[in-house]
């Protein structure tokens, strides 16, 4: 389900319209005028990444980068191939913002990668798509066959001097992919594992060439960025957190859904848009940006707003906006098996550190979880994960041990009443 409020991206996007995808649809709610603008008065490349730079976008997959910043980086009098590509490998628990931009709004990803390519002279792009959405892979390959005939791909755009192509690639359903460099070794054909950095993909990207990736939602916001200017997207949300973000909202409440919102706004009023706590139950615990990011308790969530800042000094993350809400009936040691499961299955095993340790967190929380915990299984947890972050190639590991941590902290007394009691604290039964 679906649920979207005053935005950037879906501004006036009808879900409910089986055609809204379409170029026509697009067109009348002012799509391409961007790109037709930038083309036809030859927009100084300089000056559509000062534009980029002053909205104050940044990278909406998980890590805030300034989206302007990294497009200056690509290397701009290179004299061979450069290339262009978009993270929809969207594979994190809790993420489903980019696949609803993918089947209802496609080209203004579709416009926002040609004008991305124009800021930085490239000329042929890539959109990496989860391999678990086959559906929307196929829509979003109807869009750009609709971008090619319209000439807004393709040779010679628009009569002009600038040529740009654009193609899917179907991902394999890995969410080691949603690693830039995994995603780039999967992309030429290879085991989806993270290259060593440096060399950034920058300098040394898809095919040993200088690449720029951003993450689906960033390439979807440059439109309206281009095309109403950059402050006003910059007003849309909050200093140093311009324009909107779309969270994925899930778990305890009446509407889970997408909703794109300003940045800066209170989580309140986003659980409120939610329907607020399903079956009138309390609020007990948010993990804010994706599994990934460290939980944090109901009563110091209520009082965050929705902003890259804001989660950071309460001490999580916005991440990807994936945001999982849990209500009082919630064991805490059970949340957190599920979740050291996904990052034990989902390690791709080239580095020992994650190799090994996301078994171990897994088998240590399962034994506490099915009441055969240790005295000092929480101190066991402690060393394994200090022995793991920051100790890989990227940063899985650390994801994996962010949870960890976080729900440690927070919620002790449940995992030492599991150790003690061989139960669960908060159904006073077995798990």
């Amino acid at each position: 389900m679906a649920i979207f409020s005053q935005g950037v991206i879906f501004e006036g996007v009808d879900t409910s319209d089986p055609h809204c995808w379409t170029l026509d649809a697009y067109v009348k709610r002012g799509g391409y005028e961007a790109l037709k603008r930038i083309l036809s008065s030859q927009m100084p490349q300089d000056e559509v990444i000062a534009e980029v730079k002053g909205s104050s976008l940044r990278g909406r997959g998980g890590a805030g980068f300034p989206t302007g910043l990294k497009w200056s980086f690509m290397p701009r009098n290179f004299p061979g191939d450069k290339y262009l590509v978009c993270n929809t490998d969207e594979g994190e628990p809790g993420t489903f913002k980019d696949r609803d931009i993918t089947r209802f709004n496609p080209h203004a990803l579709i416009e926002g990668m040609i004008i991305a390519g124009y800021a930085m002279g490239v000329k042929r792009a890539y959109n990496y798509i989860h391999g678990e959405i086959f559906e929307d892979y196929l829509l979003f390959e109807r869009a750009l066959d609709q971008a090619r005939e319209a000439g807004f791909l393709g040779e010679k755009i628009l009569g002009t001097d600038f040529s740009f192509d654009l193609f899917a690639h179907h991902g394999y359903g890995a969410y080691i992919c949603g690693e830039e460099t995994a995603l780039l070794e999967s992309l030429e054909g290879k085991k989806g594992q993270p290259r060593f950095k440096p060399p950034f993909p920058a300098s040394f990207g898809l095919y040993g060439k200088p690449t720029t990736i951003n993450n689906t939602e960033s390439f979807a916001s440059v439109p309206f960025i281009m095309r109403d200017g950059a402050q006003k997207f910059l007003d849309a949300g909050k200093p140093n957190n311009g324009g909107t973000k779309l969270f994925s909202i899930s778990g305890h409440v009446n509407r889970p859904g997408n909703y794109e919102i300003p940045l800066g706004t209170p989580f309140s009023t986003l659980l409120e848009m939610a329907g607020g706590m399903r079956d009138g139950k309390k609020l007990k615990a948010v993990i804010p940006g994706g599994s990934s990011a460290p939980i944090l308790p109901g009563d110091i969530m209520m009082d965050c707003s929705m902003d890259y800042d804001s989660i950071s000094k309460a001490g999580s993350m916005l991440g990807s906006g994936a945001v999982i809400v849990m209500n009082e009936d919630v064991c805490m040691v059970k949340a957190l098996e599920r979740l050291a499961y996904f990052y034990f299955e989902e390690s791709c095993g080239q580095c020992t550190p994650c190799r090994e340790g996301t078994g171990w967190l897994y088998r240590v929380i399962h034994r506490i979880e099915h009441g055969q915990g240790r005295i000092g299984d929480l101190e066991l947890l402690t060393s394994v994960g200090n022995n793991m972050a920051g100790r890989t190639v990227c940063a899985l590991a650390d994801a994996a041990v962010f949870p960890v941590r976080s729900f440690t902290k927070h919620f002790r007394h449940e995992f030492e009443y599991h150790i003690e009691h061989k139960k669960c604290q908060v159904e006073h039964k077995w798990c």
